[in-house]
Formats: structure tokens, sequence, C-alpha cells
């Protein structure tokens, strides 16, 4: 049972606020449109794309190991700007989360895996500071969701305990894991969805 009223919202970015920033779609599309084999792409993506998350490495660090381990027919540059494309807001999800913080009085935190280039990029170009009062996102915290401490950086961030904070994902397993430490865990499925499930822990839109 909810034992205190709820003042911070953990949020996530992709999925609820925009697009998945460098997903499976995404790379289908990027190898299709500069012919590259998508299987070798994916392949590679996954040995090392938590290295760029985590921020250990750059982007231009991560796409020499996936695509530019050999000569090119493009540019980086002309890679980088097709990525940063892929991203589309869904911008009701922004205007409701929006709207729900200024009339509950509530902090706002993005808990998010991304790397450091498409965060910033993503958090610049969609106006996410004017939803967000700071980031617990991989690329600056070094801990990538499902691991507990990025839930643990997030409270520290937003000086909140746990049960005073509601966490919203579009991913079951990580709403799952924050549990644990008794973070109030939403899955976000759809906005009608959510905005019903925000009622239950009394966090109310107008």
């Amino acid at each position: 049972m909810q034992i205190a009223p709820v003042t911070t919202l953990f949020l996530d970015i992709g999925g609820v606020l925009l697009t998945n920033g460098w997903g499976r779609s995404s790379r289908k599309l990027a190898a299709e449109h500069f012919g590259l084999d998508l299987v070798e792409i994916n392949e590679r993506h996954h040995l090392t794309f938590d290295t760029y998350e985590i921020g250990k490495i750059s982007l231009d660090e991560y796409l020499e190991r996936i695509v530019f381990y050999e000569e090119r027919s493009f540019s980086m540059e002309d890679f980088k700007s097709f990525m940063y494309k892929q991203t589309q807001p869904f911008n009701d999800s922004i205007q409701f989360f929006k709207e729900l913080k200024q009339q509950n009085g509530l902090k706002v935190i993005a808990v998010n895996n991304e790397g450091r280039e498409l965060n910033d990029f993503r958090i610049r170009h969609f106006g996410l500071d004017e939803l967000f009062d700071a980031y617990a996102s991989s690329c600056y915290v070094k801990f990538r969701k499902p691991d507990l401490d990025i839930y643990r950086v997030a409270c520290d961030i937003a000086r909140v305990l746990p049960h005073q904070a509601a966490m919203v994902d579009d991913r079951p397993m990580f709403t799952q894991v924050a549990s644990v430490l008794g973070i109030n865990c939403l899955h976000f499925d759809s906005l009608d969805g959510i905005k019903e499930k925000l009622k239950k822990i009394n966090l109310h839109h107008r």
C-alpha cells in the first residue's frame, strides 16, 4: 500500500515520449538505404551497443565498429544524419506529461538507456528540457536498465525515497525490476492506459 504521496516521476523516453533512438526498425531502414548487410550490422551492434549506451565509447567509435570497419561509399556524417532523422515525437504523450507535472507539482527525471550523442540530440531537438528536471540517462550515470543502480541513482538525484517515486516505462522487465526497490512502477502500453494507472497512485490529469 502506498504510504506517502508520489512527488517524483521517473520517465522513460524511447517508446513513451519519442520513438526509439536506434532500434531494430531503424537499423533495417539504414541497411536498406545504405546497401549494408543487416545481419552483420545487427551482430556487431549487439556486441558493442551496451558499451555505447553507458558512455564508454563515442557515437563515432560505435559506428566505426558496426559500419565503418571497412571503406564505404558514404560518410559517417551522412550516416549520423540518417540516424538522427529516425526519431519521431509522440506529441500527445509529451504534452500529457508536461501537464501532469504542472498539475501535480512533480519532479520529473529521465531514466533511459541511450548513447550520449543520440540522447543529447533528442533532448535538444524535441525540447525535452521543458519536461525534465534532471537526467539519469545511462550515458551519464554509467548504468543501464535493468541494473538496479540506475534506479538508486535516480532516487539520489531526485532526493526521494523509492516509494515517493513512480516510474513509467514501456518495457515490462524494467518496471518489474525497479519495483523491487519499492518504486511505484507503471507499464506504459498506451497513453490512455497510463492515464488510468496514474490515477491509482493519485496522480490526476485535469
